[in-house]
């Protein structure tokens, strides 16, 4: 059921329609290099121009042979000039068509992962699986990238077939009426291939897509298959639409090999009988031989009509892959505005009657929840309990579905989003780290920390003592510093920390850390981390004894906010600590 957002919810964005997506990624590949594409275009209907005024100077120049007329000399430097011409324009519309092509392709490869990574976490992931988005970015982009080239080549195409037809009627009428006698058959055969092919691409493309899919999940899981010693079930289900690809791979070939073949089979036909009849009209004096000439050539180039099934080959081609493509510029990011946070705020976060939907059901409901400026307050519950959905809205990477968020006063989505960025931090239990060595991973961010703030972060989060003991310590590269999955984790710690504004979220963040340097860490917080609010996402029971106050979250709900030592008596609560160890629960006692 479609929902009707509160009048506090974040405007909704227009949906879309089916189309819109793909006449975005179409226009906006031609937009992108307007001037390429015109010179692509004007290379190849010159070409065809010199293409179809080469029979007739041929033609004229053995009519002239034949004759021992004067004009000769000049009839052969117009035919060596119209052939040269052709190859080098035929040349510079492969140059320019290339370039045309890569430049494109980049430039939607660009647009698509700038859009991706605007858009909320959630709306990427609730729609589209890894593998999935890698084929839409790398091979379908390809191909919607090389519509640009094919439309303007494509019109080239069309134009030689067309003029030779009426240079051919206006070298014989007779000729020309034979030809087009055929013609209603080339047209039925394009219009069959132009139908056949867009279903059997399009299809095609999706099983590409859910191999990519399930090659990396295999990849991802990879130290799990080889643990498992299941390399070959796993290699079987990667591989199971296999068949289908090569099912679909074939028939999409077969539409093209029979529009080829029956082309083929055409054009020498409808050939043939023109030059029989240019044969009887050449022996009746209707016809010189240079004229017949000309008249074979035109014949062959206006059956070239045939040739047009290749171009419209990749027009379907990109067409498709920019319809898979646009699905994903069809995703709105949110809106966003200009208002300022106050400069006097202290973090204070306040959320009222947030709702927020996922798979069709509720997974936060109307949840009122005020964190005062400067406080810690641990989040708790069982797993589904809806905490890191909670720590997701409380920093706007997603909007609730209804009910608003406003951090210091001011609603999430009316706040300028720079600022917005500088002022929330957040850290993760599975930190993502970015940048060329150990320190620029830790100061990757919306501002690049100086160095000196970078090691002190890490010292705060208790990471500095094992960077050093690197190769070359922050300047380690990232991709040599063997790092375990607590370390990986102290890294995002500091990244938080030398990040940290008026609001830091850590949702699960200190899990992979043992008791002491969890404590550690927690001292930290107090006493060498910016000061302002605190919002943890907490599994330990030490966790929630140490924070100033704890929400209790239970199947969305907010089920109580208050102190750990008052929530301790409730059995209930104690039941969600159940799998926290003796050391832990001592700390609570």
């Amino acid at each position: 059921m479609p929902r009707t957002p509160g009048p506090s919810s974040p405007p909704p964005a227009a949906r879309p329609g089916p189309d819109t997506g793909v006449r975005s990624v179409l226009t906006g590949a031609f937009r992108h290099s307007p001037v390429r594409a015109v010179a692509v275009c004007l290379f190849s209907v010159a070409s065809a121009g010199a293409a179809v005024a080469l029979p007739a100077a041929l033609g004229d120049t053995l009519d002239l042979v034949l004759g021992a007329r004067p004009g000769l000399h000049g009839a052969l430097v117009l035919c060596a000039v119209l052939l040269i011409a052709e190859v080098l324009l035929d040349a510079l519309v492969a140059l320019t068509g290339g370039v045309t092509t890569a430049r494109s392709t980049a430039w939607l490869r660009r647009r698509g992962i700038d859009h991706l990574l605007s858009l909320a976490p959630h709306r990427v992931a609730d729609r589209f699986t890894p593998g999935d988005l890698v084929t839409r970015l790398t091979g379908n982009a390809a191909d919607a990238g090389t519509a640009p080239t094919a439309a303007a080549t494509g019109l080239a195409a069309l134009i030689t077939p067309v003029g030779a037809l009426i240079a051919l009627a206006l070298t014989d009428i007779w000729l020309a009426a034979v030809f087009l006698a055929g013609l209603p058959l080339l047209t039925r055969l394009l219009r069959a291939f132009a139908r056949g092919s867009s279903d059997s691409v399009r299809r095609y493309q999706r099983v590409q897509a859910d191999i990519a899919t399930r090659l990396v999940e295999a990849l991802g899981g990879a130290r799990t298959v080889a643990a498992a010693g299941t390399a070959g079930r796993e290699r079987t289900r990667v591989l199971a639409p296999l068949p289908e690809l090569g099912a679909q791979g074939r028939q999409m070939w077969q539409i093209y090999g029979r529009a080829v073949v029956s082309s083929s089979i055409l054009v020498p036909l409808l050939t043939t009988a023109v030059l029989a009849v240019g044969g009887i009209r050449l022996a009746y004096g209707s016809l010189s031989v240079g004229e017949l000439l000309a008249a074979s050539r035109y014949a062959a180039l206006t059956a070239g009509l045939g040739g047009v099934v290749g171009q419209l080959n990749a027009l379907v081609r990109s067409r498709a892959a920019a319809h898979r493509t646009g699905e994903l510029l069809t995703l709105r990011p949110p809106a966003h505005g200009t208002m300022p946070l106050p400069a006097d705020g202290r973090g204070r976060l306040e959320l009222r009657a947030v709702t927020l939907v996922r798979g069709g059901a509720p997974a936060l409901r109307g949840v009122d929840l005020v964190v005062p400026g400067g406080t810690t307050m641990a989040v708790v519950g069982h797993s589904g309990a809806g905490k890191s959905l909670l720590a997701a809205v409380a920093g706007r990477l997603t909007d609730p579905d209804s009910g608003q968020v406003l951090l210091d006063g001011v609603p999430l989505h009316e706040a300028d989003p720079a600022q917005l960025r500088r002022e929330i931090g957040y850290a993760f239990e599975r930190p993502a780290l970015f940048g060329a060595t150990v320190g620029a991973a830790i100061g990757f961010g919306p501002y690049e920390p100086p160095a000196h703030a970078i090691e002190g972060a890490s010292r705060a989060a208790g990471a500095d003592s094992f960077v050093r003991l690197l190769p070359d310590g922050y300047a380690t590269p990232l991709d040599r510093a063997p790092l375990s999955g607590g370390e990986v984790q102290r890294l995002g710690l500091a990244r938080a920390f030398v990040h940290a504004g008026r609001l830091l979220i850590l949702d699960d963040a200190t899990s992979s850390l043992d008791s002491v340097t969890e404590l550690h860490v927690r001292r930290a917080l107090v006493h060498d981390v910016r000061t302002g609010s605190r919002l943890l996402i907490a599994h330990r029971v030490s966790s929630a004894a140490r924070a100033d106050l704890v929400a209790w979250m239970e199947k969305g709900r907010l089920r109580a906010v208050a102190p750990h030592d008052r929530l301790w008596a409730d059995p209930d609560y104690r039941a969600v600590f159940a799998h926290t160890d003796d050391e832990d629960t001592r700390t609570a006692s």
